[in-house]
């Protein structure tokens, strides 16, 4: 029987991708997890030690052909497969199939529009547009995502097709919160997760009021979070 640890490994080698960096005509190859691939290359550290099926540099890694401890050296000034790897991710070509390519772009798609969806709102309205709107309206624009740039880097992009079929701006807004100091420590833990608090104060009842600023697109999911935990005693304002 398979050990768990060889069968891990055998299942990630068909799935991974060749990342391939070339430096003065010598090829440099790595197998690895396409998920590590769009984590480098969206600029995220990541530990890969959990994410190289093979932990080898290659020169050609279809064929196995392996390199030496002292060209990496020389080439790269270490021998830690790891480091290098990440240098080749980061810096060079990768090569998906056309499936793993189509999940990798649905996967950074759908990143995206979460992120327009909760920074982002309609100025007509003061609300946040729906992901599904937004969605809809990326097809209708026919914005084609790069799987392999980072999702702040295309968000203006996007923002930019989106313009003429929708009213739309990315913002933050201020919210001016009162907590009876009974449910404090229920909801400061996620305001603190969610918002940038600008201002604070314990008034002279008990309560709690503080100034916190969120991105706009959140702003009805945030306040609901919070009454859920202090049962529906918030009170809140926009301020300008």
């Amino acid at each position: 029987m398979m050990q768990p640890g060889r069968e891990k490994r055998r299942r990630e080698a068909a799935d991974a991708v060749v990342a391939r960096l070339v430096i003065g005509g010598n090829h440099f190859e790595v197998l690895v997890d396409p998920a590590a691939v769009q984590a480098l290359k969206d600029g995220k550290d990541l530990d890969l030690r959990e994410h190289l099926p093979q932990d080898q540099i290659y020169k050609d890694a279809k064929k196995g052909d392996k390199i030496s401890s002292e060209f990496l050296e020389k080439q790269f000034h270490t021998s830690d497969v790891y480091a290098i790897a990440k240098e080749i991710i980061r810096k060079g070509e990768v090569q998906v199939t056309t499936d793993q390519r189509r999940a990798m772009v649905e996967a950074k798609r759908k990143q995206i529009v979460d992120y327009i969806s909760r920074n982002a709102i309609n100025p007509q309205t003061n609300a946040p547009h729906p992901p599904a709107r937004i969605a809809a309206a990326m097809d209708e624009a026919k914005y084609h995502v790069d799987p392999f740039r980072s999702v702040e880097a295309q968000v203006e992009e996007v923002l930019a097709r989106l313009r003429p079929l929708l009213p739309i701006r990315l913002e933050h807004v201020k919210l001016k919160l009162r907590v009876p100091g009974q449910y404090y420590p229920k909801v400061i833990g996620e305001i603190k997760a969610s918002a940038r608090l600008v201002t604070e104060e314990w008034l002279s009842d008990g309560g709690w009021s503080a100034v916190v600023e969120i991105p706009g697109g959140i702003q009805t999911e945030f306040l609901e979070r919070l009454n859920a935990r202090a049962k529906g005693q918030i009170e809140s304002a926009m301020v300008k």
